[in-house]
């Protein structure tokens, strides 16, 4: 039986260990934190990340090794990579981990993102405002996600209150995109080069965390193939191998590049119902050598993310199509507890269920913007 190694105990985690499996893959999880979601499913390997005898120990017969997420300390992956192959590759996780170099390799292949400009100090940052103009997003370098480690300047008076409470660490000044929507490309590259993307998605934040996802996203512009040609000149870049997810905005009949998880994503949760392949199987095959299995959606289908409740479930279950996910966790402000996916045939027969849902779900849950994608 093959052992894969995961970094990271979370919600990504317990769904790569659920995936794994029945392809007869035992899944090892390495987690600093208590009570990881990822426990029921998965051997856990409890100790710091710079732990070197916990992390030879979590080592010990592993096939291979992945991450669940892209803040995993950079020495605690070297120091498995010496008898572990690490997939993603860590040259590719060391991209991800830093916003500027992020974005200078995006720029480097051709693709096109928000402006941006590197601030080290609040000297720095005055300038920054004054190239790029108001509103505009400072963000750290490092160590963020789902909104943490941001603040948006939309006046003067912003700019101290902002380097109060991020400055002290590397930020990144980019300029504020007006975009008409948020999608994501999602998709695999095994070890021979095999390369596949899935479904175009449409995404909608609340407080930088993700709400709603639809797939495939409405697409008269023909946006999805050029969505997947910029993954793929990543992926082919970066020797990448296993999930990739490219975060895009559309402006003007343009797609920017806003940043890229070496991943599996939030926004691909539909994959699991909603297309023939998982990301999170096909991502376990990636990583082991194994063939990859196709991305083709089973039909339209929309998440719907659980953020710091779980509604009541009885009455959702009726609503055809619909498929719960529960994490497992303790609930607390902006943690991400669980997921809904609702599946059709079609996108009228998903409005109608997507408005059953409505209906069975508490009034803390709105669906709207994805009732509103479906009718246009």
């Amino acid at each position: 039986m093959n052992t894969l190694g995961i970094f990271g105990g979370g919600q990504l985690a317990r769904m790569l260990a659920l995936a794994a499996a029945p392809l007869g893959v035992r899944c090892r999880v390495y987690e600093p934190g208590a009570e990881p979601c990822a426990a029921p499913y998965a051997d856990i390997v409890r100790a710091d990340w710079d732990d070197r005898a916990a992390l030879a120990s979590f080592a010990s017969g592993l096939s291979a090794a992945t991450f669940e997420f892209e803040n995993v300390p950079t020495a605690s992956v070297e120091a498995v990579a010496h008898t572990v192959p690490i997939r993603p590759s860590p040259a590719a996780l060391a991209v991800a981990q830093d916003r500027l170099s992020e974005k200078q390799c995006f720029n480097g292949l051709g693709l096109a993102t928000p402006h941006f400009i590197a601030v080290d100090d609040l000297a720095g940052l005055k300038r920054a405002v004054e190239a790029l103009a108001l509103p505009a997003v400072l963000k750290t370098r490092r160590l963020g996600y789902d909104g943490k480690g941001q603040f948006v300047l939309r006046a003067g008076a912003d700019i101290e209150r902002a380097w109060q409470t991020l400055g002290g660490v590397p930020l990144i000044l980019e300029a504020f995109v007006p975009f008409a929507r948020e999608l994501s490309v999602i998709a695999v590259r095994g070890l021979d080069g095999d390369f596949r993307p899935w479904a175009l998605t449409q995404n909608w934040h609340r407080d930088g965390v993700l709400a709603l996802s639809l797939a495939p996203a409405p697409d008269p512009r023909g946006l999805a193939r050029r969505a997947s040609v910029i993954a793929e000149r990543l992926a082919v870049h970066l020797n990448y191998v296993g999930v990739l997810t490219v975060e895009l905005f559309e402006h003007d009949d343009q797609l920017l590049v806003n940043e890229m998880a070496p991943r599996v994503h939030n926004s691909g949760h539909w994959t699991i119902e909603g297309a023939q392949t998982s990301q999170f199987a096909n991502h376990v095959r990636a990583v082991l050598g194994l063939a990859l299995g196709t991305t083709d959606a089973r039909g339209p289908a929309a998440m719907i993310n659980f953020v710091g409740a779980m509604p009541s479930r009885d009455a959702a279950l009726r609503v055809p199509g619909l498929n719960w996910h529960d994490y497992g966790k303790t609930p607390k402000p902006g943690r991400k507890l669980g997921h809904a996916t609702l599946i059709a045939d079609d996108a009228a027969e998903l409005r109608r269920r997507l408005q059953l849902l409505q209906g069975a779900l508490d009034s803390s849950v709105d669906v709207a913007p994805l009732l509103d994608a479906l009718a246009q």
